[in-house]
C-alpha cells in the first residue's frame, strides 16, 4: 500500500457526519440525483458537509465527484437536458428557496482553471462580484480587496500590481486571485473543483495552506484526484464510485481502515 500523509492537526470525529446535528451542517442531500439526457451521472447520494470542516471528494475519472459539486451551486441548469431531484438542503434552508444570484452569495465556487476576467485588473476582479451584490464605498472595496487577498496568500505578491491585468499573473496566481474573489462576496460555502490539478506544487502547496486557514470561518467542500491532498487538507473524505456515495468517514478513517472493500481497493491503488 503506497504511503499516504494523513493530517494529523485533524480533530473529527470518526463516524459519518450526522444530519442529526442540525446546526453543524452546512450542506445536505437526500436521493440527489443529476440525470443528462435521461442517463444518471450520480444516483441517490445521501450525504452531510459540516460546519467550517474541509471534505474531500474522491474517485476515479467519470465516478461524479464534478456532478456533486456542481449540483450545490445550480450549475446544471446552464446544460440542456439535465435535470436535479433529490433535496439539497443549503445553511438549513431548501436549495429551491434561494434564486440563481443569492444561493451564489452563500456558495461560492473555484473551477479547475483559473478564469479571472480577462480584461479587468486584479483589483478589478476581486471587487467584480460585488457590484452586482452591493453598494460598497471605494474605501470599503479597498479594504475587502486587500483583506481577501490576505486570505487567499497573494496579497504579497500583488500589492504593487493591483492595476495590472490578471492575466499578467501566473496561472498559481491567478488560481488564488479566484479564491480571492470568491471570498470578497462573503460566501458560507466554498466549492473547489480540482484547484490546484493544473498548477506546479509551489502553487498547490500555497492553496493548500490558503484552505486550511479558511476553514476557520467558510465550510470547504472539495473534489480532487490527489489522494495525498485529500489526505494534507481533509477532516472529512467521500468516496465515490460509478455516480454512487461509496463511504464518508473522517479522514484518518477512510485512509487508515475503510469500512467498504470499494474504498480499500481504490486507496491502495487496485484501480483508478
Amino acid at each position: 500500500m503506497q504511503e499516504v500523509l494523513i493530517n494529523t492537526d485533524i480533530v473529527a470525529e470518526e463516524n459519518i457526519p450526522d444530519k442529526s446535528k442540525k446546526g453543524f451542517v452546512a450542506l445536505s442531500t437526500e436521493g440527489l440525483t443529476v440525470t443528462f439526457d435521461s442517463r444518471p451521472a450520480i444516483s441517490d447520494v445521501n450525504i452531510s458537509f459540516l460546519k467550517n470542516k474541509v471534505t474531500s471528494i474522491i474517485g476515479p475519472s467519470g465516478c461524479g465527484k464534478s456532478t456533486l459539486l456542481r449540483s450545490f451551486n445550480y450549475m446544471h441548469d446552464l446544460i440542456p437536458k439535465s435535470e436535479v431531484t433529490g433535496k439539497i438542503t443549503v445553511l438549513g434552508k431548501n436549495i429551491n428557496e434561494y434564486d440563481s444570484v443569492g444561493l451564489r452569495k452563500k456558495v461560492g465556487m473555484v473551477f479547475q482553471k483559473p478564469n479571472p476576467f480577462p480584461t479587468l485588473s486584479v483589483f478589478e476582479n476581486v471587487i467584480a462580484g460585488l457590484k452586482y451584490t452591493g453598494n460598497n464605498k471605494k474605501s470599503e472595496l479597498e479594504e475587502i480587496c486587500e483583506n481577501v487577498l490576505k486570505l487567499s496568500g497573494l496579497w504579497d505578491e500583488v500589492k504593487d500590481r493591483l492595476k495590472v491585468s490578471a492575466l499578467a499573473l501566473s496561472g498559481g496566481q491567478q488560481q488564488r486571485l479566484c479564491i480571492a474573489r470568491t471570498l470578497a462576496v462573503s460566501p458560507d460555502i466554498i466549492l473547489m473543483d480540482e484547484p490546484t490539478s493544473a498548477l506546479d506544487p509551489i502553487s498547490t502547496s500555497k492553496i493548500e495552506e490558503s484552505i486550511f486557514h479558511l476553514k476557520q470561518n467558510y465550510t470547504l467542500i472539495i473534489v480532487t484526484h490527489n489522494m495525498q491532498q485529500a489526505a494534507r487538507i481533509s477532516d472529512y473524505t467521500a468516496y465515490m464510485y460509478l455516480g454512487k456515495l461509496i463511504e464518508l468517514a473522517s479522514t484518518r478513517k477512510i485512509f487508515t481502515s475503510p469500512s467498504e472493500k470499494l474504498t480499500e481497493e481504490y486507496i491502495t491503488g487496485k484501480f483508478g
